[in-house]
């Protein structure tokens, strides 16, 4: 995971019905079209040839893109802001959300930190200001979870007042068990607002970790607005496979999106066992034909 801390850093009622429930919770043939794709799948890809990947990914199908590590000085590998944002519109492409690493912010709590990624983000008309990673620091022990709650809270301000809403992705080691079998995760969900933070469930690291995702949905219905679809590989869990080929249970998760509040399905996917563009078009298509119909 330091190789990805490393990159991240650097017209009648059925209509009007439509746009009351969660995208990916509905049938509509729109919500057909909305798979997106972390663009961190394609990290070996990107940095070199930003419109090429992009230009592919569209041919693929997919209709999103979550992004990860911009920053003031580079933009989105080399591009500003604007022209980044008028190359997925020129490619039928929008971005819903995008990966930060707030450590610095959440340390200090300066906002100032804060606002070179807010204004990144909003610039591209993202809806959530994800939070990717969280450094080991920061999460040794349960007074160190709340301390990152309250962090967040503070941020989520800021990113309200661009237009957007601050979410928060897990990955395995929110799951540890702390003194009194507690756990960070539960820790941030009980210490935010749910009007204010959101979160974006990893399901390949809540599986990994030994947990049921339904049984957070269950629990706390409407947190988890957006998923990373990823699949488990049947051989090695600690490798990821194309969605669809490896153990996790899609189908029977994928009923209960209304219950997550799903609104956004993003692929994912950080190790191939074939071409990278050959592997992001078959887990489309698995996600296409088996999930959103």
């Amino acid at each position: 995971m330091n190789s990805r801390r490393t990159f991240i850093k650097n017209a009648g009622l059925a209509a009007a019905g439509a746009m009351l429930l969660p995208s990916f919770a509905c049938t509509t043939a729109a919500a057909k079209r909305k798979t997106g794709i972390q663009l961190y799948t394609l990290r070996e890809q990107i940095p070199h040839d930003v419109k090429g990947v992009i230009e592919k990914i569209a041919k693929t199908g997919y209709k999103e893109v979550e992004t990860y590590g911009f920053n003031a000085a580079n933009g989105y590998w080399g591009m500003d802001p604007k022209s980044f944002k008028n190359l997925l519109t020129a490619n039928g492409l929008t971005s819903p959300s995008g990966h930060f690493v707030i450590d610095d912010f959440i340390t200090s709590g300066n906002k100032e930190l804060l606002k070179p990624l807010i204004e990144g983000s909003a610039a591209i008309d993202n809806r959530y200001f994800t939070i990717a990673w969280m450094g080991e620091p920061l999460r040794k022990t349960l007074d160190g979870y709340k301390k990152v709650a309250e962090r967040l809270s503070e941020a989520a301000e800021l990113v309200k007042q661009s237009g957007m809403k601050l979410a928060y992705h897990n990955h395995a080691f929110e799951l540890d068990k702390h003194e009194g079998g507690a756990t960070g995760y539960e820790v941030m969900l009980n210490g935010t607002d749910k009007s204010m933070i959101s979160f974006e469930m990893d399901l390949y690291w809540i599986v990994r970790s030994g947990n049921d995702p339904v049984a957070f949905f269950n629990k706390y219905p409407g947190r988890f607005v957006m998923w990373h679809v990823k699949d488990m590989d049947k051989t090695n869990n600690a490798i990821n496979t194309e969605v669809g080929s490896g153990t996790i249970d899609f189908k029977n998760i994928y009923k209960h999106a209304k219950q997550a509040g799903l609104e956004h399905l993003i692929v994912e996917q950080e190790n191939f066992a074939m071409d990278p563009f050959a592997s992001i078009k078959q887990s489309y298509e698995y996600v296409n034909r088996e999930l959103i119909k």
